[in-house]
C-alpha cells in the first residue's frame, strides 16, 4: 500500500491508546463537508511507501501502541488486510475508520481479528445519502449491514456523524440515533472548514441547534455525545 499522509502522534483518535494515523489515498464517497479533499481526490499528496511506514513503525515501538487507519476510505484498497496483518504481527492495536460502504470486507476483517476499533460514519438519513455522500448510487443495504455488523459484534466501536447547517437536521439525528438505538458510542462532530473541503458553502450549525441534536440522539443512544 501507499499512503497519503501520516500523523506521528495522536492521543485522541484511538480511545486509551498512543497511536499514529495512516491516511489512505482515494474515496468512493465525495462528501461535499470532507475535510481531507486531497485524499479524496489523490492530488498533489506526498506518499508514504510500506517499507518507510514500517521503518517509522519499528523505531516507535515502545512509544506508540496503536495504528489509526483512515482516509480516504481504507477499504476500498485490497492490500488493506495483509497490510494489518503485519502491522498486528510487529504489535501494534489497529483503529480503522470507515465509511460503511463495504461490509463483506469490514467483516472479513472483524472475522479475523485484524481489528481492536472500529469508528463508521454515518452521513445522514439514508433517502439524503446521495447528497450528504456526493454519491448517487449508495447502496444503502450496505450501509446497514455495516452497521448491523458493529451493533451485534465483541470488536469496540463508535459510530458518528459530521453534521452541517445545509444537510443535517434535529430530526435527521434522531432517525440516525434510533436506527442504532443501543449503541456503544455515537459522536456528533460540528463542521468545520479546514480549507480543504470539497464544496464551498458549507457551515457549522450553531450551539442551541447542536445541543438540541445531542439531546434527540441520546434518547436513544444515551452514550451520545458532542465531540
Amino acid at each position: 500500500m501507499v499512503f497519503g499522509g501520516l500523523q506521528k502522534l495522536t492521543l485522541l483518535d484511538f480511545p486509551g491508546t498512543v497511536s499514529c494515523i495512516l491516511f489512505t489515498k482515494g474515496c468512493n464517497f465525495a462528501c461535499p463537508f470532507c475535510h481531507n479533499a486531497a485524499l479524496v481526490k489523490s492530488d498533489n499528496l506526498p506518499e508514504y511507501t510500506e517499507d518507510e511506514i514500517f521503518d517509522f513503525l519499528k523505531k516507535r515501538k515502545g512509544i506508540l501502541d496503536g495504528v489509526c487507519i483512515t482516509g480516504g476510505e481504507p477499504l476500498i484498497h485490497p492490500s488493506l488486510p495483509d497490510f494489518i496483518r503485519k502491522v498486528r504481527a510487529i504489535g501494534y492495536k489497529v483503529k480503522l475508520d470507515t465509511n460503511g460502504a463495504f461490509p463483506e470486507r469490514l467483516k472479513e476483517l472483524m472475522d479475523e481479528n485484524l481489528l481492536d476499533y472500529v469508528a463508521m460514519d454515518i452521513k445522514n438519513t439514508f433517502s439524503k445519502y446521495p447528497e450528504t455522500s456526493g454519491c448517487e448510487n449508495v447502496n444503502i443495504s450496505d450501509i446497514e449491514k455495516s452497521i448491523d455488523l458493529l451493533l451485534y459484534s465483541n470488536v469496540p466501536y463508535e459510530f458518528r456523524t459530521t453534521v452541517t447547517k445545509e444537510l443535517h437536521t434535529t430530526e435527521d439525528i434522531a432517525f440516525i440515533a434510533n436506527r442504532i438505538k443501543g449503541a456503544q458510542k455515537y459522536f456528533l462532530q460540528n463542521f468545520t472548514d479546514s480549507g480543504d473541503i470539497l464544496k464551498e458553502g458549507m457551515h457549522s450549525v450553531d450551539n442551541p441547534t447542536l445541543e438540541k441534536m445531542v439531546c434527540k440522539a441520546q434518547y436513544f443512544v444515551p452514550a451520545a455525545k458532542f465531540r
